[in-house]
C-alpha cells in the first residue's frame, strides 16, 4: 500500500512539474482588490489544488460530519441501554 501511495505521490509530482514547465506564458489576474502577474503553469496548479481542497471541504461537510454525529448519537443510546457490569 505504501508502495502504491509512493508511485501515486511521484506520479503527481511530475505532472505538476510537467504543467508547471510547458505553461510559461505570462497571465495577470485580476482579483478585483489587486492583481497577480504569474505564468500559466503556477496559476494552473494553484487553481487545481483551491478545488481540491474546496471539494474535500464539501464532502467533509456533507458525508462525514452527518455520520459521525449519527455514530455518537447511537454510541449514546447504546450506553445508555447497556446493562450494568457491575451487578
Amino acid at each position: 500500500m505504501r508502495w502504491i501511495r509512493f508511485v501515486v505521490a511521484i506520479a503527481c509530482l511530475v505532472a505538476g512539474a510537467a504543467v508547471g514547465a510547458l505553461n510559461r506564458d505570462l497571465v495577470s489576474i485580476d482579483l478585483g482588490v489587486a492583481a497577480v502577474a504569474t505564468n500559466t503553469g503556477v496559476a494552473l496548479l494553484v487553481a487545481l489544488l483551491i478545488g481540491v481542497l474546496a471539494g474535500g471541504l464539501a464532502i467533509s461537510a456533507s458525508v462525514v460530519l452527518p455520520l459521525q454525529r449519527r455514530l455518537a448519537r447511537l454510541e449514546r443510546k447504546a450506553i445508555a441501554t447497556a446493562p450494568d457490569a457491575g451487578s
